[in-house]
């Protein structure tokens, strides 16, 4: 395997659609809020001229390069402290001896580098020179989320062993991702808004929760304390149902305060897969099985951002 590709490997593609989930809801309701709309309309609003595109692509490649970061954090981390010597799912590149802890290592100080160099690019293009207090505050928030990526598994009080994952996960994933995005076209925010931020942060916390279900003995042998090896395997089902049903509520509890008209609910198609993945989830016995229905409920989040930034 040549390095580049162990690197767009290590990278884990399939991880970037649930990333950018919440920066496309909060650029699309960002711009529903700006644009008086009749109320049977349809508007792709990514496609409207009143929209600042560059807003948007700049935060999409913000949220992949954290995505990416954190990646490499993950395999360099869970790697040298030998988390990963029995991992199930994609190859991890540092335990195999692919790529050396090292060269793990100068590739996450270079996407830590791009990536706080596109976030500050990004930060100019939303607030330019007139809201100082705005870019710092967004630039602190960059740094903060860059350190939140590496002290995951890296570091000996690394959060993702002591069962704090879940807790930033919905934090960034969700709320400042979505919150975050929002604020960057509008200057403000609502608390209803925290509602679609909720549903993401919570689907985001349902892709975590099967991946440690997926790794409880491995990670309970290697003392990786995840708050599925904290709670144990009956408790984590329950948890991950409520995280599904929580998400649902949440988005439906959003659209009836906004309501006006039937197409805004397209997002349901979205939870078709995820209620099924409760299902899946119950008659669950082999944890390894697991692996599969990650990538169904990331992809499912994020055909629920794109419908729901759509329609509503």
């Amino acid at each position: 395997m040549s390095k580049l590709k162990a690197f767009i490997q290590a990278a884990r593609l399939r991880t970037l659609p649930l990333s950018v989930s919440g920066i496309i809801v909060g650029c699309g309701l960002a711009d529903f809020s700006t644009i008086d709309l009749p109320p049977d309309g349809l508007l792709v609003q990514f496609l409207n001229p009143e929209l600042n595109l560059s807003i948007f692509i700049l935060a999409i490649l913000t949220t992949i390069g954290f995505q990416i970061l954190s990646n490499f954090a993950n395999d360099y981390g869970d790697g040298i402290k030998g988390t990963d010597n029995n991992r199930v799912g994609e190859q991890r590149l540092v335990a195999s001896g692919i790529i050396s802890p090292k060269q793990m290592k100068q590739a996450m100080i270079i996407t830590a580098i791009l990536t706080l160099i596109v976030a500050i690019a990004l930060i100019y293009q939303a607030f330019g020179k007139d809201n100082f207090g705005y870019s710092i505050l967004f630039f602190v928030l960059g740094i903060a989320s860059i350190v939140a990526a590496i002290k995951y598994t890296v570091g000996k009080n690394a959060y993702g062993y002591s069962g704090f994952g879940d807790v930033f996960v919905f934090l960034f994933f969700g709320w400042l991702s979505v919150v975050g995005s929002y604020f960057l076209y509008t200057k403000s925010i609502n608390w209803e808004l925290f509602l679609p931020a909720t549903t993401i942060g919570l689907l985001s916390i349902a892709v975590l929760n099967l991946n440690n279900m997926r790794d409880r003995i491995e990670d309970a042998k290697t003392n990786k304390n995840t708050l599925v090896v904290k709670m144990g395997s009956q408790k984590a089902k329950l948890y991950h149902y409520t995280l599904i049903i929580l998400a649902l509520i949440c988005a439906v509890t959003y659209v009836q305060l906004h309501y006006n008209s039937p197409i805004q609910y397209m997002f349901l198609l979205a939870f078709i897969p995820l209620l099924l993945n409760i299902v899946t989830v119950a008659k669950n016995i082999i944890h390894k099985e697991l692996d599969s229905e990650l990538k169904k409920v990331a992809l499912s989040t994020f055909l629920f951002a794109i419908l729901f930034a759509i329609f509503n």
